[in-house]
């Protein structure tokens, strides 16, 4: 499937009305099987269906997955294809076959998927179903210059390839404290770019990415906290705002959170002492 779709659009400038050729980010629902059990018991479950741009599912799936404490390590995983049965949802569905070691808490996955941020959730259950998750609060010898940081837009947009088409997709991307950019993936979904990235690195076995940062091109919610806490990152930056549930997971969990990250300058929300200015690191406010 491709990322982009071709539509032909009706532009208005003042009072001239034209016909061009347009592109649109491409959604389509994605549905998530496991496949579990014993070699002599096997069962198939779907966990989850969300809407993303295809491309990169498996990376998805697996970093879904993870976020979700489903799976630990690349071995919990036997496969992971599209299913081929249903001509209907060809390209539209993905199972993932757990090795017949891995126990399934289907209570966890529930307790632990997210509302929308109108649900009413307590922001300290919320955070406490987290730290049950994590090994605890990070502590990674981490640090970054602010030139760093200023440049990480600009540099994340050139490699959007979607994004340069259609102007609506978002980008999640792994950097390093050189500003090197390791990875980036792009999804019409928020939360599916991140987890295409931490899907990518847990099956690369970089996990716990401890000696890197998350650039995101949209605001930050607890989710997007949430899934970088499991995935051991110290810093997670982005062009828009963080919520406030955001910055109390942030803070619990140790997590450098740099929001409205453009026009060469940022707002740091907890741990400013991985940006170092100079030779010396900024001091947190508590």
């Amino acid at each position: 499937m491709s990322l982009v779709a071709p539509v032909t659009i009706h532009k208005i400038s003042g009072e001239t009305l034209t016909e061009a050729p347009d592109l649109l980010a491409v959604e389509e629902p994605l549905e998530i099987r496991l496949g579990f059990g014993s070699t002599t018991d096997r069962q198939q479950r779907a966990v989850a269906v969300t809407m993303r741009t295809p491309g990169h599912d498996e990376e998805l799936a697996m970093g879904f997955l993870f976020s979700e404490g489903i799976i630990q390590k690349p071995s919990d995983i036997v496969s992971c294809r599209h299913c081929v049965q249903d001509s209907r949802k060809e390209g539209n569905v993905l199972r993932v076959e757990l090795h017949p070691d891995v126990l399934v808490d289907w209570s966890r996955l529930e307790r632990n998927t997210f509302a929308s941020s109108s649900c009413g959730l307590c922001g300290k259950t919320t955070i406490d179903a987290v730290m049950a998750l994590t090994p605890g609060p990070i502590n990674a010898d981490f640090s970054i210059e602010p030139a760093i940081l200023h440049a990480l837009p600009d540099r994340v947009r050139q490699i959007q390839r979607a994004f340069a088409y259609t102007g609506g997709i978002h980008a999640a991307a792994l950097f390093d404290a050189d500003g090197k950019l390791l990875l980036v993936r792009e999804d019409i979904g928020r939360h599916n770019a991140l987890d295409k990235l931490i899907g990518a690195s847990f099956w690369q076995n970089w996990l716990p990415l401890s000696q890197f940062g998350i650039f995101l091109s949209g605001r930050i919610g607890i989710e997007l906290v949430q899934k970088s806490w499991l995935a051991g990152v110290p810093m997670l930056a982005a062009v828009g705002a963080p919520s406030s549930l955001a910055v109390q997971m942030a803070k619990e969990a140790h997590i450098t959170l740099a929001g409205f990250v453009r026009d060469n300058r940022f707002n740091l929300y907890s741990e400013p002492e991985r940006v170092t200015i100079g030779q010396e690191r900024l001091s947190s406010v508590r």
